[in-house]
């Protein structure tokens, strides 16, 4: 139905153009082509597929948004069958914590969209990345109790909230607002690309090693989101 929707809607999208807020200064007419924070135009209309990846850093910004949303959508697939197989962790126990990890994103981002505008989309970035990584090194501890595993999910969950909403909320900043319709389409792209692709890959790979490599799988998402969020972090200007 859905699809159904969108296919019957696309003569709506041919009326729609571009239009500048009053007052913003890419707008006026004397302003020429003004380049972005990271050398992008931001004079114009369209942005076909092909000039926004040739962007400088967009590259980057899609490789973490794939790897950010490979690790939840793993994370949210697998960590109960981890816990269970991987642990010994009593199956009601392992769907609850699981759960915790969903519910933990959402409790996340409502905190995070308190503290966004003082703390930054940067800092937000940076900080949910490194606390997955720790909550991914908590599941990982080889402890004779479960309790700081469980706890590593809920940590997780509460460092993945703010990542997703950052990465788009920081897009107008790192690329410039008339780049940023098209670059956002792209991000999506990844980001579901992602979700598809992460979690039968770490079903492969678990089937031939074992369940166990949770933790690892998702301490190399997140390694590969940080280390290509924070390069673009070195192009962009410093109150992105």
């Amino acid at each position: 139905m859905l699809t159904a929707v969108l296919l019957f809607s696309l003569p709506l999208w041919g009326k729609v153009h571009a239009v500048a807020p009053a007052g913003d200064g890419e707008a006026t007419a004397d302003a020429g082509e003004q380049p972005d924070a990271l050398g992008a135009s931001s004079r114009g209309g369209h942005v076909p597929l092909a000039t926004a990846l040739r962007i400088p850093g967009v590259l980057l910004i899609l490789a973490a948004f794939f790897a950010y949303c490979g690790l939840e959508s793993t994370a949210i697939l697998w960590a109960s069958t981890y816990l269970v197989d991987g642990r010994g962790v009593e199956v009601a126990t392992a769907a609850a914590f699981a759960s915790l990890f969903v519910l933990g994103i959402t409790a996340g981002r409502f905190l995070a969209g308190v503290v966004a505008d003082r703390i930054g989309d940067k800092a937000l970035i940076r900080g949910g990345f490194v606390m997955v990584g720790v909550g991914a090194l908590m599941l990982a501890l080889p402890l004779e109790t479960d309790v700081v595993a469980l706890a590593g999910l809920v940590v997780a969950g509460l460092g993945s909230a703010p990542i997703y909403p950052a990465i788009i909320h920081s897009t107008p900043v790192n690329f410039g607002r008339r780049n940023s319709q098209a670059i956002i389409g792209i991000q999506m792209a990844a980001a579901y690309t992602g979700s598809t692709l992460a979690p039968p890959a770490f079903g492969l790979l678990s089937g031939a090693v074992g369940v166990e490599i949770l933790p690892y799988f998702l301490a190399v998402l997140v390694a590969l989101g940080l280390v290509m969020s924070e390069r673009l972090n070195r192009m962009a200007p410093a109150g992105a």
